[in-house]
């Protein structure tokens, strides 16, 4: 019985999970831009993974299972990398 309830704890709460976040970026226009970008999220604690699409200008970032990302941080590195953010979508 106990592990029943610790199963349906865990598969009810959405924080257990990693957690995609697509930002979509204006200003990019090369590919150091991109890396700049990817090594700053990269040094977040909360990051598991971070993509940078160049040619979509778009950010994907993986949180970390118990994690998450509020949005206000992600605009304020993205801002100090001197670029500007258009969406932020989680999934």
């Amino acid at each position: 019985m106990k592990k029943i309830i610790m199963l349906s704890l865990c598969l009810l709460s959405p924080t257990l999970y990693a957690k995609e976040i697509t930002v979509k970026v204006n200003g990019m226009v090369c590919s150091m831009c991109a890396q700049g970008i990817q090594k700053k999220f990269s040094k977040i604690s909360e990051v598991k993974d971070i993509k940078v699409d160049l040619d979509t200008k778009v950010v994907s970032i993986v949180t970390k299972d118990d994690k998450d990302l509020k949005d206000s941080k992600i605009k304020e590195i993205i801002t100090e990398a001197g670029y500007n953010v258009a969406t932020i979508e989680r999934k």
